[in-house]
């Protein structure tokens, strides 16, 4: 990679400089919060066209169509929200107070607080919109930032770092690059709290690093999320929606539908149905089309394309997806045509690993008990998705299985829901954000009360008599 990357000192002295302006400065007005959001938005719709022809450029080629709804409408959509909201949700929440003290005038708040300087490590697959989502909570929340986007989207990373130091100082946003080294250096800083966003290999080293100084993590990892189609499911719709899904972003998406669950006797029919919503998508072909993306780089090419040979060297049915019968041995790039696996064994590593590309493996099912007992048997996912019209066994998949979040009849989008938490659970992740929940995961949520002027608790101090020991024993009681 050409990015040389700050040195540990360097970022350690950004730091130093925006945590002194945070004490400096003291809380930011709601005045000022709006400001870092609004030329948060400025930059996005000012320098749209660049920012979405670097990443299609950092991915040999990323749909421009694709970019600006993903990546530039959708962190405008989460930084007008949090603008329009911020007001609202900086005011002090009322906590009811305990007996007799209620009847007197005491009072509990809990304050919201800015923790101060923000670490964002933002990933590759969506290098804009995984750095400016977070930003929606982190600026609403009164918060400075400090960024270290992925060293595989060089040209994005570079251009962000530019555009940030001419719309920020250095002491509210700093931007950092470089390659795992850097990333290493910049986890280990002692940031107010940090949000990591990326692989849960990686998010180990993370939270080791983060443990040696207690800062407080936001994980946002991934996982094999799993989608279930009921026997009421409309198959038609069902296919072109987890295709849809499945080919954006080249599936390159942490909620990416991983496997799908068809009822046995209709294997064959969501096969033939999810090839006609990929010839539906692309009618022109997928090698040239301007609307699908390629796979990132040739380390990840390679490590999709081991994923099929393995299947294959242990008799998976594998079924391509390919309506002009290109050949994908001869491109500029790296694209590959979405690729379904039929009914593939858990022994194969398509089934191990978290997939993050164009490949769909189809398990049939006879019960959606067994369907369920196998998503539980395995390590709890960011997302799950439920297709059907029966909500008897809607509830049964919902509420005997635990993701960070679920859509239903469709894929993917609860994410989109800005008043929704996104988050993981367990290997998936931890903490959440968007909307008011991004604003509480980077604020100090701080307990205040306030006594009443009156002595009326002078009975609980020494010396103890015998109204002390009544109004205690009172309290102790079933």
């Amino acid at each position: 990679m050409a990015l040389d990357g700050a040195s540990p000192d360097q970022m350690s002295s950004i730091l130093a400089k925006q945590k002194a302006a945070h004490l400096r400065d003291g809380i930011p007005s709601a005045e000022k919060r709006e400001e870092w959001l609004d030329k948060a938005i400025d930059l996005l719709v000012t320098h749209r066209t660049a920012l979405s022809e670097a990443m299609s450029a950092d991915f040999g080629h990323r749909s421009i169509d694709q970019s600006d709804f993903t990546d530039i409408a959708g962190s405008i959509g989460a930084l007008k929200f949090a603008k329009k909201n911020l007001k609202k949700w900086m005011k002090p929440e009322k906590r009811s107070t305990e007996f007799p003290l209620n009847m007197f005038g005491a009072k509990a708040r809990i304050h919201y607080q800015p923790k101060g300087v923000i670490g964002v490590i933002s990933p590759w697959n969506f290098p804009v919109n995984l750095t400016f989502t977070p930003l929606a909570g982190v600026f609403a929340a009164g918060n400075r930032a400090m960024i270290k986007p992925s060293e595989f989207t060089e040209q994005t990373s570079e251009l962000m770092k530019k555009l940030f130091a001419e719309y920020y100082t250095e002491e509210e946003v700093a931007v950092v690059t470089g390659g795992p080294d850097a990333g290493a250096a910049f986890t280990k800083l002692p940031f107010d709290h940090i949000i990591f966003t990326g692989a849960t290999s990686i998010a180990y080293h993370v939270m080791r690093a983060a443990a040696d100084n207690l800062v407080p993590l936001t994980l946002e990892l991934g996982g094999k999320s799993p989608v279930v189609l009921g026997e009421s499911a409309d198959l038609e719709k069902a296919a072109k929606r987890i295709m849809a899904g499945k080919t954006l972003n080249a599936g390159q998406i942490c909620l990416a539908p991983d496997y799908a669950f068809v009822p046995k006797n209709k294997t064959k029919d969501f096969v033939a149905a999810a090839t006609s919503a990929v010839e539906t998508m692309y009618p022109s072909g997928l090698k040239d089309n301007v609307d699908y993306t390629s796979v990132i780089n040739q380390r990840h090419y390679d490590r999709l394309q081991g994923y099929l040979e393995d299947a294959r060297s242990k008799g998976a049915e594998i079924v391509e997806i390919n309506p002009k019968n290109e050949h994908f041995d001869q491109q500029p790039h790296h694209k590959m045509p979405p690729t379904l696996i039929v009914d593939p064994t858990d022994d194969m590593k398509v089934m191990q690993d978290e997939i993050f590309g164009p490949i769909l493996p189809i398990k049939s099912y006879t019960s959606t008990q067994d369907a369920v007992a196998y998503v539980n048997a395995h390590p709890r996912p960011l997302g799950l998705y439920y297709f059907g019209e029966d909500a008897k066994e809607r509830d049964y998949v919902l509420n005997n299985t635990t993701s960070g979040g679920v859509t239903v009849n469709d894929v993917i989008f609860h994410v989109a829901q800005e008043d929704l938490p996104f988050g993981g659970v367990g290997p998936s992740g931890m903490g959440s954000y968007h909307g008011v929940d991004g604003f509480k995961e980077f604020s100090h949520r701080k307990s205040v009360y306030t006594q009443i002027g009156a002595d009326l608790l002078a009975m609980v101090r020494p010396p103890y008599g015998d109204k002390y020991r009544k109004q205690v024993q009172g309290r102790i009681k079933k």
